[in-house]
């Protein structure tokens, strides 16, 4: 395209104008100006053509691919039919989704209610927990991202929270360590607390595996002192872990779990709170007490449950099981090429965060890897780790293709930062031309 770099040019200028003149600002000073073109399956292009494997899926909404034709196919299908609907009214489209997701869940959940986005039901899911419980503390772990609405930014990050004047009370909100139930208990000693809240794998911090009895241990420890356990889902579930939800590969039983992201399918923004009988008896009291126009939009409904209908095959678990053993020999071998810089794996099923050995790492492989053809991200509570994360359907060949240019970008990054020697056969590219503290999450 001839004037593509003027199109850019123009889309960039005006969005500095009229969207987000800080995010623009951070992307053009690290040299990166994409601007969506075709997109299909786990690539997309640039305008200009350049093609990228997309292992960042944003966060997981495109946990099936972009533009999915199952999913695509159902969502032109049901606009012959159906729009928003009425939130006012039962449906037969709600009920279905409602019993794929309570079928893929554990036992004791019984009733779902539908929200927008992530953060939505994360706010939900607490303001269910303060009702259940008639108590207002709510205990999160250091380093956990939750969501930008009201809760959800209260029980995230400090800074992001204070950055809006948001800064929780101290006698609603505390902090403890992940992977630390005796921090956990010490909190809960205090009799208050309505709900537990945990990131199976907090994203933003890099994907931390815990102890084996970690999760189910924070089961335990909430009920046996009156509150909730929230398993926040929203990047880690749909079978990203190998199992439908990662809280339960790891033997916990929640009161809820929060999904969403992929259960959109990448086309109709969908998010979900499933939840037990103690966290749903607010609806048996007041069944308007939570609602808005778009909660469970029936056609938002019919792409979800091809979402869980696609996630829970069985030709979907055998495929991540291929790419979660296929990833972990493949990486382990990268490992030994690049001892200096690329020091280890965290990995749950398709779930992975690479750690590196500069504080910047992850930014600066983040960058490597854009030059190479793949789009990734940094965990931005701890940069020195890159967000990996292959889609549930990628092909084994695609799967190789990535780590071969992994390969090459990991001797870039540890070149720019000034770490560890090229494997024999790679070039060096320049360092990213903006500080790698100039990063987006």
């Amino acid at each position: 395209m001839a004037d593509e770099p003027q199109i850019k040019k123009d889309v960039y200028d005006e969005a500095a104008r009229v969207w987000n003149p800080g995010k623009v600002e951070l992307l053009e000073n690290l040299g990166i100006d994409v601007l969506l073109g075709d997109r299909s399956g786990y690539t997309f292009q640039d305008v200009g053509g350049q093609r990228l494997i997309n292992v960042h899926i944003n966060g997981g909404v495109f946990n099936l691919g972009h533009r999915n034709p199952e999913v695509r196919k159902a969502l032109v299908d049901g606009s012959e039919v159906y729009d928003a609907g009425n939130h006012y009214f039962p449906s037969p489209v709600k009920n279905k989704l409602c019993e794929a997701l309570l079928a893929a869940s554990p036992e004791s959940m019984k009733y779902v209610a539908f929200n927008n986005g992530g953060g939505e039901s994360i706010d939900a899911a607490v303001k269910f927990a303060r009702h259940a419980t008639k108590r207002s503390r709510v205990i999160t772990v250091n380093g956990a991202f939750h969501g930008a609405t009201g809760i959800a930014t209260q029980a995230g990050d400090p800074d992001m929270a204070a950055f809006f004047h948001m800064t929780p009370s101290p006698e609603e909100f505390s902090k403890v360590d992940y992977d630390d139930l005796d921090q956990l208990e010490e909190v809960l000693r205090l009799g208050d607390t309505a709900a537990v809240l945990i990131e199976s794998l907090p994203a933003t911090a890099g994907f931390p595996i815990p102890h084996e009895d970690y999760l189910a241990g924070v089961a335990q420890l909430a009920h046996r002192y009156g509150a909730l356990y929230i398993a926040d889902e929203v990047q880690t579930g749909l079978m990203r872990s190998g199992q439908m939800w990662c809280c339960v590969s790891y033997g916990a039983v929640p009161d809820m779990i929060v999904t969403g992201k992929g259960l959109s399918g990448g086309y109709y923004p969908m998010s979900a709170v499933i939840m037990n009988e103690r966290a749903g008896q607010w609806l048996h009291e007041d069944g308007f007490a939570h609602l808005s126009s778009f909660n469970a939009a029936e056609l938002g409904c019919v792409v979800a449950t091809k979402v869980v209908e696609i996630t829970t095959r069985q030709s979907t678990r055998d495929n991540v099981a291929m790419l979660t053993d296929l990833f972990a020999t493949r990486l382990a071998e990268l490992q030994t090429r690049h001892p200096d810089f690329f020091t280890g794996v965290r990995q749950r099923g398709v779930i992975m965060g690479l750690q590196t050995a500069h504080p910047e790492g992850g930014t600066a492989l983040m960058a490597a890897l854009y030059r190479h053809g793949v789009w990734s991200m940094r965990a931005n509570f701890d940069t020195s780790v890159l967000q990996f994360k292959p889609g549930l359907l990628m092909s084994a060949e695609m799967a190789e293709d990535v780590v071969d240019r992994l390969d090459a970008a990991l001797g870039d990054a540890a070149t720019a930062v000034g770490l560890g020697k090229h494997p024999a056969g790679s070039v060096p590219a320049a360092a990213p031309s903006a500080p790698y503290s100039s990063v987006p999450a």
